[in-house]
């Protein structure tokens, strides 16, 4: 894993050129594609101080039963409100609906590839200190883990995570451990793969993937998931309750500095949130056929290692 300096990004005088933009843009997908973290020192994309001042001023009180504060732009709805008044929580959804708005923007120019086929997820801000959070298990932050979404299945698809820490004095600090193919290398069969691959295609498998639509409207989730996405959610589970890995394994310290903004695949890139507060985040779900070198993704990774197919070809 390598954490790839980008500075202050502004388009290159090359960029004007669209071969070379091009060109350089699929180098950056790569880079991503290869387990490497993307950071700027500063948001490459508008995001203003007032914004910013008043995400810090919050108090945050409503965090009870929500972890973050998501903003979910295909609905433009928040969820976990975090303001005393109802003023300040709509001042709060129009700056993440902004923020979502011009992190999509810039990630559509700079990993231009992706565009005609990433899906816009969710975007959140995290206000609480890291460091000491008091969480369940497989909630921490603070442990190694790989990112799977419970409630939204990929089918093989890509996370790609924006992240800015917005602290103005503090760093947000991560720690990282080897690539995913050491991870899979390692603990992938103990963790259950051959079982898991053993079902993919069989006809309970498909059997489940016929009722999901009416499950999901009786409020039963899941049962769309393919072999590769009940695998990864394992995975991330499994990675996190073991202690030889947690404890043993060399790791990696990286810190992000106050006002940068990095850009990682998080399915992929081992990761633990150390220590920091304040954090603005986007997540985009990226499809398989978007990939400049999709055998370095998890599904391609994990499927070489089985010798099966995850996920079921339509």
């Amino acid at each position: 894993m390598a954490l790839v300096n980008v500075g202050e990004f502004r388009y290159p005088q090359g960029w004007t050129d669209p071969h070379q933009a091009k060109a350089w843009a699929r180098q950056y997908c790569q880079k991503l594609e290869e387990g490497e973290i993307l950071m700027f020192d500063s948001p490459p994309f508008d995001f203003p101080q007032a914004d910013r001042e008043f995400l810090l001023s919050q108090k945050q009180s409503g965090l009870k039963v929500h972890k973050n504060v998501s903003y979910r732009p295909k609905r433009d709805v928040l969820r976990g409100d975090a303001c005393e008044t109802p003023e300040d929580n709509q001042r709060l959804h129009d700056i993440l609906r902004r923020y979502s708005r011009q992190v999509t923007q810039f990630v559509d120019r700079f990993l231009s590839p992706y565009m005609p086929y990433r899906i816009l997820d969710f975007a959140s801000y995290r206000p609480l200190e890291e460091k000491g959070r008091d969480l369940p298990l497989h909630k921490r932050n603070d442990l190694v883990h790989v990112d799977a979404f419970p409630s939204r299945p990929t089918h093989g698809a890509r996370i790609l995570r924006v992240f800015t820490n917005i602290n103005p004095t503090r760093p947000r600090v991560w720690d990282t451990t080897d690539k995913f193919e050491k991870l899979v290398q390692s603990f992938a069969d103990d963790a259950g793969l051959p079982r898991f691959a053993k079902k993919a295609g069989s006809p309970s498998q498909k059997l489940r993937k016929t009722f999901a639509p009416v499950m999901r409207v009786v409020g039963i989730k899941g049962m769309e998931r393919s072999a590769y996405d009940r695998f990864m959610l394992r995975f991330h589970d499994y990675l996190k309750e073991n202690t030889d890995y947690q404890t043993k394994w060399t790791r990696i310290r990286l810190e992000f500095p106050p006002g940068a903004t990095w850009i990682v695949y998080t399915d992929q890139v081992p990761h633990a949130a150390i220590s920091g507060q304040f954090m603005t985040e986007q997540t985009f779900i990226i499809p398989l056929e978007a990939m400049v070198t999709p055998q370095c993704s998890p599904l391609r990774v994990l499927e070489a290692h089985c010798g099966k197919t995850l996920v079921p070809v339509e």
